[in-house]
């Protein structure tokens, strides 16, 4: 009966068509914004011209010869089908494996033609050109990763007194070109296969983020990880390394510790970012930030309000779900350098490049610092090959090496933490492992109270994007220039929400990776 049935009157500044013209006015103005961007240039290293045999570029899943060399014709299928980038195409490149049942598949290239409708398009951000094959940085890379190789089972908390480690200090330190020629220089057994970072050099190896309790709700994670047995290198063989580099499956498989442990060395990390989640650690770590009551980022309009805490925006659930969002973006970009700019060469196909010139086979222009490494030579004498011995069987996943997927993600998930959390908050009981990675206990040593949320959360990028370099299959520069692209993308993706938010809201101010401030 009219009348009689209650009515709730809709409430709010406004509703109905002004509402969506104002949707449609934010969406708009973000869009005009991203579009007035200046379109970088995206130049490469140039080897794809140089080398007519593409001895200089990936081509891991394609057909080879007995050098591990490329057959052009298939080189040629891969190179139309970027620039086409028709779907049938792609189903058209020849793959390399004899064997059709063991064939591995190429991950995901046309990710790098995807669009998004947040943030700055992928084609709009770009990073330089990787080392040249023939380059004295490349070497230096390369050497080493040849000692990560070395020391992959020796426990980070005994690098200042390992053979291996002093011995890979000093022939680092000789490569001027070694992390760049504006980085190169002296390298301490403190600084070892560590990250360039804020924080990176303060305190353990480890970022307190790897090593805290995690409280996922009502579980309790304690993290300690499945880890390889010692020693446990593969594709030393040649047999083996072309087979893998055909795309064939590996013939071997992981034989894993039966004991858990805390990650303690190369190989923990190594086996850590071989089958994890991409945002896993850093949605891990956001979850320790609110359980150990890390202040917000002083610039949240929560902090100063009376009556009200933020939850959907600026609030719990608005900085654990834009972790997850911002890894699918940050792959986007990545892979579109991947695979339409960059096609660097994995270290592994640099490996048996070396081998090849070191045996005779081939007379590859590569440059002195390698072929001369004492840590090339140590491999040799272990394996009787000079390739650079993998910690997973199947070598590096089928995309090509720059720029890393996983420092990229690390990149934007870590800037987005920095950006929701005050970075200066130093993390009370420090911990660092036992020897054998059983148990923690306090940290007391060098920087025990100046462990800052922002200097572990940097610490954390490194760790898991070293952890990469550690397997064998990225390099240096694959880290460091990729955790600058991801943090490219989640400045853009802040940038962007910034305008839908009702909040008196005057941006997030943090610490980028290259030490200056910004405010988004």
């Amino acid at each position: 009966m009219k009348g009689t049935e209650a009515e709730a009157a809709e409430v709010g500044p406004s509703s109905g068509p002004m509402r969506r013209d104002q949707a449609f006015h934010v969406r708009h103005d973000a869009a005009v914004f991203q579009h007035q961007l200046p379109v970088p240039s995206h130049p490469c290293n140039g080897d794809e011209t140089l080398f007519p045999n593409r001895i200089g570029n990936y081509s891991k899943g394609l057909p080879h010869n007995s050098l591990g060399e490329v057959h052009q014709t298939a080189y040629d299928s891969l190179i139309h089908a970027l620039s086409a980038g028709l779907p049938d195409d792609f189903e058209a490149i020849p793959l390399g494996c004899p064997d059709p049942a063991r064939q591995r598949k190429f991950v995901n290239p046309q990710a790098g033609l995807a669009f998004d409708l947040q943030g700055t398009d992928s084609h709009q951000l770009a990073i330089p050109p990787a080392p040249a094959f023939g380059s004295g940085q490349e070497a230096g890379e390369m050497v080493e990763l040849y000692w990560m190789a070395l020391a992959r089972d020796i426990p980070f908390t005994e690098y200042d007194t390992s053979p291996t480690t002093r011995a890979a200090t000093a022939e680092l330190s000789r490569l001027s070109d070694f992390r760049g020629p504006k980085v190169g220089g002296q390298v301490s057994t403190g600084t070892l296969f560590r990250g360039f970072t804020p924080g990176d050099l303060v305190g353990p190896y480890i970022s307190q983020f790897l090593l805290k309790t995690v409280t996922f709700g009502a579980e309790e994670i304690i993290q300690q990880i499945h880890t390889v047995q010692p020693g446990t290198d593969y594709m030393i063989q040649y047999a083996d390394w072309l087979d893998i580099q055909n795309g064939c499956t590996p013939q071997q498989s992981d034989q894993f510790d039966r004991t858990r442990r805390f990650i303690r060395n190369g190989r923990d990390l190594a086996a850590y970012v071989h089958v994890d989640v991409l945002f896993q650690a850093y949605f891990n770590g956001c979850l320790i930030l609110f359980e150990m009551g890390a202040p917000l980022n002083p610039r949240n309009p929560y902090n100063i309000s009376a009556t009200q805490v933020g939850f959907g925006t600026f609030g719990g659930p608005h900085v654990k779900a834009l972790v997850a969002e911002v890894a699918t973006r940050a792959l986007k970009a990545v892979w579109y350098e991947k695979w339409f700019v960059h096609r660097r060469l994995r270290p592994e196909e640099f490996g048996g490049r070396v081998h090849n010139r070191l045996m005779g086979a081939a007379n590859y222009p590569i440059h002195s610092d390698v072929l001369n490494s004492r840590a090339v030579h140590e491999v040799f004498r272990r394996n009787v090959t000079y390739l650079l011995p993998q910690a997973y069987p199947e070598g590096s996943p089928l995309h090509p090496s720059y720029g890393a997927g996983h420092a990229t993600v690390a990149g934007a998930c870590v800037t987005i933490l920095k950006a929701f959390f005050d970075e200066s908050f130093v993390i009370s009981d420090p911990v660092v492992l036992t020897h054998h990675g059983l148990s923690l206990e306090p940290y007391t040593g060098p920087g025990a109270n100046s462990l800052t949320v922002g200097g572990e959360l940097n610490k954390l990028a490194a760790n898991i994007s070293t952890g990469r370099n550690f397997a064998g299959i990225h390099w240096r520069a694959d880290y460091v220039e990729s955790l600058k692209l991801g943090e490219a993308v989640a400045i853009s993706i802040l940038r962007d929400q910034r305008a839908t938010y009702n909040e008196d809201f005057g941006g997030f101010t943090f610490t980028k990776f290259d030490g200056t401030t910004v405010t988004v």
